[in-house]
């Protein structure tokens, strides 16, 4: 998709790869409160993939399709991060269910279940469900999964500008090891879960139809997954700050 004179042709890449816009805004959309609307996000990843197009350098020997997604997600996020997006509340109630899952670990020496974690919190197990239904949209990426409470997440303290720095390198390569860990951790379920949406990248109804679950019931084994991977990790990244 080059012009005659061996310049990208622009048009035609924007044309093409315009479905992957829309394909990792309703991805994203999974991890999102209703209140953030799709057609929002598909348009500010179209302007990530304009600028995808313009900053591609093919000598670097990346594909564009590769290197146009982490522009359009990349373009998302900083939208969804200067936006309020998501309330006090569900915040809280991720918060809250994190610390009971730790409590429990550290207790029982193994996983607890969802009746244990209600117990724990002194709701019922409805209850529990609605929280972590309401946390669903508290998680936007896999790093993102473990931010800390003064806001400097992993993803910005191993950023590209710490790309030469071989403790950084050791420090990114230990918590693959670290995450890898606790997924082996997670209840089968829920690994299965967190394999179909982010390894396969199946949205909620597809993820439902294979699991024979609702919707909102991924979201909520969702939120309970990535809870319990941040209390697995929650002394690493203490042991890291």
């Amino acid at each position: 998709m080059y012009t005659a004179s061996g310049t990208l042709d622009k048009n035609q890449y924007v044309t093409r790869f315009a479905p992957l816009v829309k394909k990792i805004a309703y991805h994203m959309m999974a991890r999102l409160p209703a209140s953030v609307q799709v057609d929002d996000l598909i348009q500010v990843g179209m302007i990530g993939l304009l600028d995808a197009t313009n900053n591609f350098d093919s000598n670097l020997g990346a594909q564009f399709e590769t290197y146009a997604a982490q522009r359009i997600r990349g373009a998302m996020l900083d939208e969804l991060r200067h936006s309020d997006w998501l309330p006090r509340s569900a915040r809280k109630n991720m918060r809250q269910i994190e610390a009971a899952m730790c409590a429990l670990e550290q207790r029982l020496k193994r996983t607890p279940s969802d009746n244990e974690v209600a117990r724990e919190l002194g709701v019922s197990l409805d209850d529990y469900q609605q929280m972590l239904f309401s946390a669903h949209g508290s998680q936007l990426l896999h790093y993102e999964d473990f931010q800390e409470d003064n806001g400097d997440d992993f993803l910005e303290r191993f950023s590209a500008g710490d790309a030469g720095n071989p403790l950084a390198i050791l420090e990114d390569a230990d918590f693959h090891a670290r995450l890898v860990e606790a997924i082996k951790r997670l209840p089968e379920r829920e690994q299965l879960l967190m394999a179909m949406y982010y390894d396969e990248e199946l949205n909620l109804k597809e993820i439902g139809a294979v699991m024979g679950v609702s919707e909102s019931r991924v979201c909520q084994l969702h939120s309970q997954a990535v809870a319990r991977l941040r209390g697995f990790l929650k002394g690493w990244l203490d042991k890291s700050s």
